[in-house]
């Protein structure tokens, strides 16, 4: 039987509540992708060039520091990645959380929440972060996601 990880970034909460859903869902342990440094509510402010957010993600290269790293990845055969959509792919954050991992011989399934933005070019962002791993499309989700939606979705890519 394959052990799986749900690991996520939330800034608002929402995602955090969706992969919550999920590991209950699936029985997967869980893991919160936390910044070093927590975002305000000012560094998300999308609409102001100067914000955190909008800095980190006009730069490709930026990597937010993460506060810790799984324990013992090896373990886990499948790994749900969650994140909210920003700028129509994962936050930079999500990157250092690859970058920091071995994924090598995993199935990664990434999933994000959004109102209606799609999860845009993530997927081929994480399979280019995730050499030797099997990165499947995923799947956006919004809040009020039903836990019994969430299995049937994680049961059809496993």
């Amino acid at each position: 039987m394959s052990k799986t990880l749900v690991a996520y970034f939330s800034a608002s909460g929402v995602t955090a509540s969706v992969a919550k859903k999920l590991a209950a869902a699936i029985g997967a342990d869980l893991f919160e992708i936390e910044p070093e440094v927590f975002y305000t509510e000012e560094d998300l402010d999308w609409r102001d060039s100067n914000s955190r957010s909008s800095v980190e993600m006009n730069d490709r290269s930026c990597r937010p520091a993460i506060e810790a790293e799984v324990k013992n990845m090896a373990q886990y055969d499948v790994v749900f990645i969650g994140f909210p959509v920003w700028w129509y792919r994962e936050p930079s954050i999500i990157d250092t959380f690859m970058e920091a991992h071995d994924f090598s011989g995993k199935k990664v399934v990434p999933f994000c929440t959004s109102g209606g933005n799609t999860m845009g070019a993530a997927a081929k962002n994480i399979q280019a972060l995730a050499a030797g791993a099997t990165v499947v499309e995923g799947k956006r989700f919004v809040s009020s996601v039903l836990e019994d939606e969430l299995k049937a979705w994680a049961e059809s890519v496993l």
